[in-house]
């Protein structure tokens, strides 16, 4: 699903400026379509997240810059790990356990 320009200023309650403000400095990517934008189902996720960084936690502009890039990389992290596990429960079960006894050996680091 994916909703226009005019729709996500109202479903988001924000001005269209500060929208655009968002696409210049490229925390939100939506779609370039007939002269606007479309925003999929992830633009209007991102734009709600920014939104409450900046209502509920007084985020500014300033620490907006830098809190996004770290969210994006959790999020890449995530994904990351997803396909790891993913990877490990598809090897036969002698190699899985294996890499538990492995992971069992290795240290951990103090906090």
């Amino acid at each position: 699903m994916s909703i226009g320009f005019d729709e996500i200023l109202v479903r988001c309650r924000i001005e269209r400026v500060v929208l655009e403000t968002w696409i210049e400095r490229r925390w939100v990517l939506p779609t370039p379509e007939g002269g606007g934008y479309v925003f999929s189902e992830t633009d209007v996720a991102r734009v709600a997240l920014i939104c409450d960084l900046s209502r509920e936690m007084a985020l500014d502009d300033e620490a907006m810059a830098v809190v996004l890039p770290l969210i994006d990389q959790v999020y890449g992290l995530r994904a990351s790990l997803r396909r790891v596990a993913d990877a490990i429960g598809a090897l036969p079960e002698p190699a899985r356990a294996q890499l538990r006894a492995e992971l069992r050996k290795t240290p951990r680091t103090k906090r």
